[in-house]
């Protein structure tokens, strides 16, 4: 019998050759909460993608999910959007789209501020357990909201509802506020060798 403290039968990572951890990670005393805000950042994709994996997990576990995206269009007709609402997401689309397209950005803040109003009564309400606000850190960075006027709506709601933050440059009180934060680092983006996004997979 090997002895515990034997690394003779510790599984070898096939590309370093490092034996796998064999010590618990985890830290003492965990706890848990109540609700936790997790913001996906960075400039990497699958900021987005990783929030909407988790919509799914909160769908499966029978909690009610609300999605308000501050920047893709309700007319874009996006597969997240299509799956969502058959599964029951209330959702709400309030963007005009990106920046560089648009004939009004003054339009485009106004429908994104009116967005947010939206978006607080939702947080506020309770009735979600799980809020995702995709794409909201770009209205603090555009300056078209006052980043006290997102975190505290976020830091002040009721205390079992659990909220997603997705978008690039997250703003440090955001980040502060967080219980996770994860930055996405692009390494490679098929977008940059001229490839069109992908329906499926990017939309």
């Amino acid at each position: 019998m090997t002895d515990a403290t034997d690394s003779s039968d510790a599984t070898i990572d096939p590309e370093t050759g490092e034996l796998a951890p064999r010590e618990d990670p985890r830290p003492d005393g965990l706890r848990r909460a109540d609700s936790l805000v997790v913001v996906n950042t960075g400039n990497g994709k699958g900021k987005s993608s990783s929030a909407f994996g988790m919509m799914m997990r909160a769908l499966a576990r029978d909690w009610n999910v609300a999605v308000v995206q501050f920047i893709k269009s309700g007319k874009w007709n996006t597969g997240e959007e299509k799956m969502g609402k058959q599964l029951g997401v209330h959702w709400v689309a309030c963007g005009e789209g990106f920046t560089w397209d648009s004939d009004d950005l003054s339009n485009d803040k106004r429908i994104a501020a009116e967005g947010w109003a939206e978006a607080k009564k939702i947080l506020a309400a309770g009735e979600h357990q799980l809020v995702i606000f995709d794409e909201l850190t770009y209205l603090a960075t555009y300056g078209w909201l006052d980043i006290d006027d997102i975190v505290g709506p976020i830091r002040d709601r009721p205390r079992h509802v659990n909220v997603i933050v997705t978008g690039r440059d997250a703003h440090p009180d955001l980040v502060e506020l967080a219980d996770t934060v994860t930055e996405m680092t692009e390494i490679k983006h098929a977008y940059k060798a001229g490839i069109r996004a992908l329906r499926g997979i990017d939309f």
